[in-house]
């Protein structure tokens, strides 16, 4: 994680918020209630449509993020055109000092789960607002539709290929998410540097092209190249002309232990059917298969039967598959133990620090989310197995030691997806996979 205290060599993360929590901060502290002890929790009030569960991921983002939220002199530059002297005075020396509970990250959540509970000062909390939900709900949301795709794709290889469809900063955030989610390896590689994901990518259509010629496109030129330099092991484009042609010359000059063909146009269930038939004529028969162009969860679902061994998703990935964001919000819940809520139509929230059980059989199935208050007894579980959902992430402003590593996150969504019904994989529309009871 990053250092505690602000660098010049570290960039701060405090002008990555909206400028209206900058000017609360200022009227608080003008009228005396910048200090009152309060709790934001940030929860989702539904899930995007047709979607029966969510994936918590970016916490270990934000955990780093807190640690560099500084206000040096560049950032209060910027602070000092719309601030008065005693809120830069405040900010200059500004450190979080509360605490944090949350969801751990890979752990699924529903509506009105409390994904995080943020405790502290009004002035030191409400800071962290846009910050916590433009990480939470940017990774979620991608997690949450790479989950879907990885039940979809039943154990087979995935790999994140999107970062061309996204904005360059946001992309290795985005192959974290997907890692976290199930996907296997990811083609960007400042994700491999910052987050260890492991990486794939050999070659695209302008390699072959580029061994055009006068007398012809010299297909088996571009493949001979490739393999002599990445090694037989390696994955040949084969559709960039006619794909029958294109493996027929990839096993010529690679041979029957070629490591992979792709697929990256046409109809891929028919092609791949093709494709397989052909390969293991020629004896290639360890040689996989490999489709990418506009996968989503229902393309991947609909290869399931088709000899596909690897799926590469782009687009649809890392913009959460018609979801982008997971709609969480950050709301005031408590103030000096005194439980607030938002009344507005169809944006209510529900006042009170809060903790969540979820219930499960014996057999691990999960039947219920309970929400309950903090400061009540814990609810009753009807012979049900009852895990405690929120874990100490942050204390007196620190991170505790031994959160989650990325692998363990990983590994909770896994068992997460799991332990859900049956009923709860079903990409087609329905209710969430379990019910939420809030206990008042």
């Amino acid at each position: 994680m990053a250092g505690v205290d602000h660098r010049d060599d570290v960039a701060s993360t405090a002008l990555l918020t909206d400028q209206y929590e900058l000017t609360m901060l200022a009227a608080a502290l003008a009228d005396g209630s910048a200090h009152r002890t309060c709790t934001f929790e940030v929860f989702a009030r539904r899930l995007p449509h047709g979607r029966r569960y969510g994936v918590v991921a970016g916490t270990g983002r934000l955990i780093d993020a807190l640690t560099t939220f500084r206000f040096g002199a560049s950032e209060l530059a910027i602070a000092a055109a719309f601030l008065d002297d005693r809120t830069l005075d405040w900010l200059r020396e500004y450190r979080f000092t509360g605490d944090i509970d949350g969801y751990a990250e890979g752990e699924l959540y529903f509506p009105g789960s409390p994904i995080l509970s943020v405790r502290g000062s009004f002035a030191e909390c409400v800071l962290l607002e846009t910050l916590s939900l433009s990480i939470l709900n940017h990774d979620s949301a991608i997690a949450s539709a790479a989950a879907r795709m990885v039940s979809a794709a039943a154990g087979r290889r995935m790999i994140e290929m999107g970062s061309r469809r996204a904005h360059e900063l946001a992309a290795p955030s985005a192959s974290r998410a997907a890692y976290l989610a199930g996907f296997d390896a990811t083609s960007n590689l400042e994700a491999v540097r910052r987050y260890g994901v492991p990486g794939a990518g050999t070659s695209a259509h302008a390699f072959t092209l580029l061994h055009s010629a006068a007398d012809g496109a010299h297909e088996g030129a571009a493949f001979r190249g490739q393999v002599e330099t990445l090694g037989v092991g390696t994955t040949l484009l084969v559709d960039t002309f006619d794909i029958t042609r294109g493996v027929a010359t990839a096993i010529e000059v690679a041979g029957t232990e070629l490591g992979g063909v792709r697929i990256d146009s046409g109809d891929l269930g028919v092609l791949a059917r093709q494709v397989r038939d052909q390969l293991d004529g020629l004896g290639a028969t360890k040689t996989r298969i490999v489709v990418s162009g506009d996968l989503d969860e229902y393309a991947i679902a609909a290869l399931r039967a088709e000899p596909v061994d690897v799926y590469g998703v782009g687009t649809a990935v890392v913009t959460g598959s018609g979801a982008p964001t997971a709609g969480m919000v950050y709301k005031l819940v408590e103030v000096d133990g005194l439980p607030v809520a938002k009344r507005s139509s169809h944006k209510e929230s529900r006042g009170g620090t809060k903790k969540a059980v979820r219930l499960a059989r014996g057999t691990g199935t999960v039947v219920e989310e309970i929400v309950y208050r903090a400061s009540g007894p814990e609810p009753a579980t009807d012979g049900f197995e009852a895990r405690q959902l929120l874990v100490p992430l942050v204390r007196e402003g620190k991170p505790v030691d031994g959160l989650a590593t990325l692998a363990e996150s990983r590994a909770l969504v896994s068992s997460g997806l799991v332990s859900l019904p049956w009923e709860g994989l079903k990409l087609s529309d329905g209710e969430p996979a379990i019910p939420t009871t809030f206990m008042s």
